[in-house]
């Protein structure tokens, strides 16, 4: 996404009480977003560069409380809500400080130091990849559930927009007009594949999207549930949000198959129907064999409704499905005899 996109999806997590990650190469401008973001609201912007700190400079120092040991707040605590801390560098930091981190994110807290109702968190960091130095990767899914992954891309209108106005010369303008593959590194590993749902993360994806109006769910649903809940899941939510695509089971036994579909949305339907089938547990397949009769005859409906190549994709996968051991692949043998028969007869 664009600078000015992960700025606006930004303000909308935080204002919803939750932590936007931005990913991005170093210089594509998530500092600034963060100080522009903190301009706009009147906030104090305190920035944690996190590779550079040791946990003392977190908890602060000890000292004793009659007969108790208790830590003095480190000179950037908030003294009220009005504040954005950016953590900065956070795949650089020592694990022993995202540990004290993750109190952070998780209970607004920091050993007996209680951040001020409204402060507003927001994390950055470089892609995870080779380019950088970094102490390890950050694959532990229970800490990345914590954020809203934002990744930035710079665009190259957007950059020569801000660079007219923040006087860059003309002839640097000019270059990179012509030249865009030197604006910036391009390659980049993402996190989101490592994203899983979880309950938390669909809690505070609806925090947010109450936030949202129906354009800026239409515009920035995708990412920003990807960011939250993986590209998987987010793909067939924003399928079924924003174009209605009935879900497998409404298909496969209720018949509920649109009389009309784009090939995006018919595409994205079979797709989705493939996967319930490779996923389902031998539990529900039980039922599914049981009335497979159904089954076939709605998804001969629906072979009537999307295009023919796909439907014949559809059910290349299926026999190749048919081929697993097991209950399934009694099932998807099954259905497709019975499938076969329909349309022929």
């Amino acid at each position: 996404m664009t600078v000015q996109e992960a700025k606006h999806l930004a303000e909308k997590i935080m204002m919803a009480g939750e932590i936007p990650l931005l990913i991005g190469h170093f210089g594509v401008g998530k500092t600034d977003i963060a100080r522009q973001i903190a301009a706009e609201h009147g906030r104090k912007l305190v920035i944690l560069v996190l590779s550079q700190m040791e946990p003392g400079d977190l908890i602060g120092l000890p000292v004793r409380d009659e007969s108790k040991t208790r830590f003095l707040p480190p000179d950037w605590w908030p003294e009220d809500g009005n504040v954005l801390i950016l953590l900065d560098e956070i795949n650089r930091a020592h694990r022993s400080i995202r540990n004290a981190i993750m109190q952070l994110l998780v209970d607004k807290r920091i050993h007996n130091h209680i951040l001020p109702d409204g402060v507003w968190l927001m994390a950055s960091m470089n892609p995870p990849d080779e380019n950088y130095d970094q102490v390890e990767l950050i694959t532990d899914p229970a800490f990345l559930s914590r954020f809203f992954i934002l990744e930035i891309h710079p665009d190259i209108g957007e950059w020569i927009e801000w660079a007219k106005k923040n006087n860059v010369p003309q002839e640097i303008i000019d270059f990179i007009g012509k030249f865009p593959e030197f604006l910036s590194v391009n390659c980049t590993v993402s996190l989101k594949a490592t994203i899983k749902p979880s309950p938390r993360s669909w809690y505070k994806l609806g925090k947010v999207l109450a936030l949202l109006d129906d354009n800026e769910k239409r515009e920035y649903g995708y990412v920003l549930a990807s960011g939250i809940v993986g590209p998987e899941a987010a793909k067939v939510f924003i399928d079924k949000v924003t174009l209605n695509i009935p879900g497998a089971i409404d298909v496969l036994l209720e018949g509920k198959i649109p009389s009309e579909m784009s090939i995006h949305e018919a595409n994205g339907l079979l797709v989705r129907l493939v996967d319930f089938i490779g996923k389902i547990e031998d539990t529900d397949l039980q039922h599914l064999l049981e009335k497979v009769d159904t089954v076939a005859d709605n998804l001969v409906k629906l072979s009537q409704v999307v295009p023919r190549d796909s439907f014949e994709a559809f059910t290349r996968m299926l026999v190749s499905l048919s081929n697993t051991p097991g209950l399934k692949g009694e099932f998807c043998d099954n259905l497709l005899r019975k499938i076969v028969t329909k349309i022929q007869g």
